[in-house]
């Protein structure tokens, strides 16, 4: 099991970006192209013989994420652009966040970095990473006297 430690600062952070979203000189109707860093949401569970890292990036274009592990280190790193097609003067409201976004996890367990895998599927990220062969449980067979 992998405990992650709480930030409250990147929500107080996504906090602020949003009241100032909200007061800009748009007269608060939030008609912003400022980009500016957000957070996509992550799972991560384990299995026997690998950890698996599922995030969620909508409208990312998988060109545009950098997936990394150094010294047991999992980042996840990328960009969401903005639509640039869209009149400023047609735009009533914009509260989809864009911009760069990082997401790093210290996996609690060694894993085999030649052999991580990442599929990218309706806008869901998914890293599996196998477990190093000293990580993965054995089961002790107990002999009877």
């Amino acid at each position: 099991m992998n405990l992650v430690r709480w930030t409250p600062f990147n929500e107080m952070s996504l906090l602020r970006d949003h009241l100032n979203q909200f007061f800009d000189t748009s007269g608060g109707l939030g008609l912003t192209e400022g980009v500016r860093n957000w957070f996509p949401a992550a799972d991560i569970h384990e299995t026997d013989n690998e950890l698996v890292v599922t995030a969620d990036l909508p409208g990312v274009d998988p060109k545009d994420v950098d997936i990394r592990v150094e010294n047991n280190v999992l980042t996840i790193r990328g960009e969401r652009h903005f639509e640039r097609d869209m009149e400023k003067e047609n735009v009533h409201r914009v509260e989809r966040m864009f911009g760069g976004f990082t997401r790093t996890f210290a996996l609690a367990t060694p894993v085999q970095t030649d052999q991580i895998k990442a599929s990218y599927k309706d806008g869901v990220l998914r890293v599996t990473l196998p477990k190093a062969e000293q990580a993965r449980s054995k089961r002790i067979e107990i002999k009877a006297a």
